[in-house]
Order: structure tokens, then C-alpha cells, then sequence
């Protein structure tokens, strides 16, 4: 599914627009537009979403359906999945930095997503799984723990997913990055409990 992501005044979602500082290293748009057009079906779902940080997620405040083909579907017309436009907005919409300098651009997870619709790429998930990499394992892990974490998804499967490891480790890694410091300001209530 294609997903158009803007900022709620019409601008293309960059890295720019992501102001809002959560956690140690990543920074969020605010809010968010998105639109998606099903081509089977003949509609299109558009989804406006707010950042609440009392929840530590973004919310979806309006949902908008509407036929865009002769022949659409009344059925699909009624009922939406926003979660699924919302789960593929969200990297859009997050911000990191790649290297510390004083200089370094931020770019989006979107940005750093590979075709396959991982959200990083495959040699970052095999470095950060080696022994003695803790900050940049713990970096990675408050980009993945965030990113479902926004999308109201559960963070222990993702991680586990995209680094190839067991969602006991996966659970374990989020209860250490949390004790090191990252992670803050960032709660799942979705999933396997694993340290907030």
C-alpha cells in the first residue's frame, strides 16, 4: 500500500518537520496527514494523527473515506483500517541522527527503511546484534522500540523481527537500554510486558 505522509498543513513529511525530541535520539512531526488509496476497492482513507505524550504515541483524530471510482465498494467504504495506514505514516515521521558530529543531518526511518520494509537496514540489524556494541545496539533499539511504540505495535515482536533474535532477548535488550538511560518518555501497552 502506497501512503501519502504530510504535515497537517500540506507540506511532504521530511526530517524537518519532526521537532518534537522523544527519547535519547529521536525526534517526531507533531502531527501528521496521511492518505492511502485502495485501487481494489475504489477508496481512498485519509488519517489525521497528533503525537500525545501522555500516551507515548500518536493518536488518530479523524479518519475520512471517500469513493474515488465508479465502481467502489459501499462496504470498504464504510469500514477502515487506519491502523495499517497509520503503522506505515509512522517512520515518516521519525527522526535520527547517524553520527554524533555536530554537523550530522537528521533523516527519516523511512529514509533509512530498505525495500524489503524493514525499518533499518540489514547490516545495522548484524552489527548491533555482536558483542560489545551496546550504545549503538541500545540506538537501534530506541529507533525500533519507538517507531512501535508510535504505531501502537508490539515493540518486543518488531525488535525481534528486524534483528533476527529471540523476543526473550529482544525483551531483555529493552530492559537494558532502559536501564542505560534511552528509552525515555517512551511506554508499550501493547504485547509482552518488557520493562514499560
Amino acid at each position: 500500500m502506497k501512503v501519502d505522509v504530510k504535515t497537517p498543513d500540506g507540506e511532504i513529511m521530511s526530517a524537518r518537520a519532526a521537532t518534537q525530541a522523544v527519547g535519547a535520539a529521536l525526534r517526531i512531526a507533531p502531527a501528521f496527514v496521511a492518505t492511502a488509496v485502495d485501487e481494489t476497492s475504489g477508496v481512498e482513507t485519509t488519517i489525521e494523527a497528533h503525537y500525545l505524550a501522555e500516551r507515548g504515541r500518536y493518536i488518530i483524530t479523524t479518519i475520512v473515506n471517500r469513493a474515488v471510482a465508479a465502481d467502489f465498494d459501499e462496504d470498504r467504504l464504510k469500514h477502515t483500517a487506519p491502523q495499517a495506514i497509520l503503522r506505515i505514516a509512522i517512520p515518516h515521521c521519525v527522526a535520527l541522527q547517524l553520527d554524533d558530529s555536530p554537523t550530522a543531518s537528521w533523516t527519516t526511518v523511512a529514509d533509512l527503511t530498505t525495500a524489503e520494509g524493514r525499518i533499518v537496514p540489514p547490516w545495522m540489524a548484524q552489527a548491533v546484534v555482536k558483542r560489545g556494541m551496546k550504545d549503538e545496539r541500545w540506538e537501534v533499539i530506541e529507533i525500533l522500540y519507538g517507531t512501535a511504540t508510535l504505531a501502537d505495535l508490539p515493540p518486543v515482536k518488531l525488535i525481534a523481527l528486524e534483528l533476527n533474535v529471540p523476543e526473550r532477548t529482544a525483551s531483555d535488550w529493552i530492559q537494558k537500554a532502559r536501564a542505560a538511560g534511552w528509552l525515555v518518555g517512551m511506554t508499550s501497552n501493547v504485547g509482552r510486558p518488557a520493562g514499560g
